[in-house]
C-alpha cells in the first residue's frame, strides 16, 4: 500500500500527453493559426483515412489524398456538438421522436432535446449483450418503440464495445414503410435534410461512438471500423478518452446516392461557424473578405491548437491501443481468478477500442457497491461508475422503474482505472486490491 512511506495514488483516467503533443501545440501557436486552419483540415483527412483503412500513417497531404479523404470527416469542439449536428443535418426537429438507450451519458439524449425532438428511452438487455455483456439496448423493445414519428435511433458503443449493427439495420429496414421523409422548407438546411431523409428512406442510425475510435465489427459480412457503419457517427476527443484533443470531437457519415460529400461537409461548416459561408482560412485569400450568413446557427468548430494535440495523438494511437490491450489482459486474468463478471472487449466478430473496463457483482446492493469503491479509494485506487442510467437523473424524470435492466446493471457496477499512464506495477497493485477486497464484498460495511 505504501512505497517508501508514500501511499500509492492511482488516478482514474488522466490524459496521456507527451513532448510530441506539446511541441506540436507550440508550433501551432508560432504559426499564427490558432483557430480552425490547416492542422484541423489535416486531422480531418487523417481521421477519414484511419476510419477507412485502420492505419494512422496514410499520406494525407498529396492532391490525390486531399481529394479522396477530404470532406468526409468534420472536427468540432465536442462529441456533443458532433451528435447534435448529425441530428440537425438529418433533419431532426420538433415533433420527431428519437430512440435512445436508457443506459448512456446525457449527451446521447440532450442533443435530441436541443433539436426540439422527443427522447424515447429503451431499456437494455438483461445483464447486457449475451456475449460482450455490454449494456446494449433491448432490440425487441427498440423495434416495438418505433412509431411513424420515429426519425432516428441513437446507438451507443459503450466503453469501446461495438453494438450489433446488423440487428439494428435489419430492424430499421423492416420498418421502412412507417417512415415518412420530411419535406423541404426551402432553406439550405431544410433542403439538404429533406434530400438526405429521402435518400436514406428509413429511420436513421446515429451512432454515439464517443468511446470507440479504432473499434471495429463485422457488418454485413465485412469488417468495418466505427465511423463507417452507422449513417452518422460522433466521436469524443475529451481529455479522458483514448485519443484526446483536450476537448473536441468529430462527425463522420456514410456516402449517400445523389448527395455529394462536399454538400454535407459544407453544411457542417455552416452549422459550426455561425452560418458563415467562409471560414477564416478562406477569408485570408486576397480579395476574399466578403461573406454571407446563410443561417443563424452555432459556434462549435475545432481549433488548430486542439488539432495539433490530435495529430500527434494519432501518430501514437496504435501504441496506445496496444498498451490498453496489455492492461486488459491482466484485468481479464484477475477477474477470471476471482469470478468477477466483466465486459468482454474482443469477440469473434468485434474488436473494442478498450476504453472502459467494467466489472459487475450481481446480487450485491448499491450500498455494497459504493462501499467497495470507498475501500478501493482508501487504498489509493480511484474507481468510477459508467453510467448512472439517464432516467435516474433529475433532468430525465428521476424514475427508473420502467427500465429495470438498466438499474440492475448499474447498481452493482464498477469501472476500474484503465489508461496508458498505468505502469505494470500500478496494474498489479489494482489486481491485488481486488483480491483483498472482493471476497468480502457481500458483507462489506462502511
Amino acid at each position: 500500500m505504501r512505497e517508501n512511506g508514500v501511499k500509492r495514488r492511482i488516478s482514474f483516467s488522466p490524459p496521456d500527453i507527451t513532448e510530441l503533443e506539446i511541441a506540436e501545440v507550440a508550433e501551432a501557436l508560432r504559426s499564427g493559426w490558432i483557430t480552425t486552419g490547416p492542422r484541423t483540415k489535416l486531422l480531418e483527412r487523417r481521421l477519414a483515412a484511419y476510419i477507412e483503412t485502420g492505419k494512422t500513417d496514410v499520406d494525407c497531404t498529396s492532391a490525390e489524398a486531399v481529394s479522396h479523404y477530404g470532406q468526409r470527416v468534420v472536427c468540432l469542439n465536442s462529441a456533443t456538438a458532433a451528435e447534435e449536428l448529425n441530428l440537425r443535418i438529418f433533419g431532426i426537429r420538433e415533433g420527431d421522436e428519437v430512440i435512445v438507450p436508457a443506459y448512456t451519458y446525457t449527451a446521447s439524449a440532450s442533443a435530441v432535446i436541443h433539436c426540439g425532438a422527443t427522447v424515447r428511452f429503451v431499456d437494455i438487455q438483461k445483464d447486457g449483450d449475451p456475449v460482450s455483456h455490454m449494456p446494449e439496448m433491448d432490440y425487441d423493445a427498440m423495434e416495438a418503440a418505433i412509431t411513424p414519428r420515429t426519425k432516428a435511433i441513437v446507438t451507443v458503443d459503450l466503453g469501446g464495445v461495438v453494438c450489433d449493427y446488423d440487428r439494428v439495420f435489419e430492424i430499421v429496414e423492416r420498418k421502412r414503410a412507417m417512415f415518412s421523409p420530411m419535406e423541404s422548407d426551402g432553406s439550405p438546411l431544410g433542403d439538404l435534410s429533406a434530400r438526405i431523409q429521402k435518400a436514406i428512406g428509413r429511420v436513421a442510425v446515429i451512432a454515439d461512438s464517443a468511446h470507440s475510435l479504432g473499434a471495429s465489427r463485422d457488418f454485413r459480412g465485412e469488417r468495418k471500423n466505427c465511423g463507417a457503419i452507422a449513417d452518422f457517427t460522433s466521436f469524443s476527443f475529451h481529455a479522458v478518452k483514448n485519443f484526446t484533443t483536450a476537448e473536441g470531437g468529430a462527425s463522420s457519415w456514410l456516402p449517400l446516392e445523389g448527395i455529394r460529400n462536399e454538400e454535407i461537409y459544407r453544411m457542417f461548416q455552416l452549422l459550426s461557424l455561425h452560418g458563415q459561408d467562409k471560414d477564416a482560412l478562406t477569408k485570408t485569400r486576397l480579395g476574399s473578405w466578403e461573406y454571407d450568413i446563410i443561417g443563424p446557427w452555432y459556434k462549435c468548430n475545432m481549433t488548430d491548437i486542439m488539432a495539433a494535440i490530435g495529430l500527434r495523438q494519432l501518430d501514437r494511437y496504435p501504441a496506445l491501443l496496444a498498451r490498453r490491450a496489455e492492461i486488459l489482459g491482466k484485468y481479464d486474468a484477475v477477474c477470471a481468478e476471482l469470478g468477477i463478471n466483466r465486459m468482454v472487449h474482443h469477440t469473434g466478430n468485434m474488436d473494442s477500442s478498450n476504453h472502459l473496463y467494467l466489472i459487475r457483482f450481481p446480487g450485491i446492493t448499491e450500498a455494497q457497491r459504493n462501499c467497495l469503491i470507498e475501500k478501493m479509494a482508501e487504498r489509493g485506487v480511484a474507481a468510477n461508475v459508467h453510467f448512472k442510467p439517464l432516467p435516474m437523473m433529475t433532468a430525465y424524470g428521476k424514475d427508473c422503474s420502467a427500465y429495470p435492466n438498466s438499474y440492475d446493471y448499474y447498481r452493482n457496477l464498477i469501472s476500474l482505472p484503465f489508461h496508458t499512464l498505468l505502469s505494470d506495477e500500478d496494474v498489479d497493485y489494482i489486481c491485488e486490491v481486488l483480491k483483498e477486497l472482493v471476497p468480502g464484498i457481500r458483507g462489506a460495511e462502511c
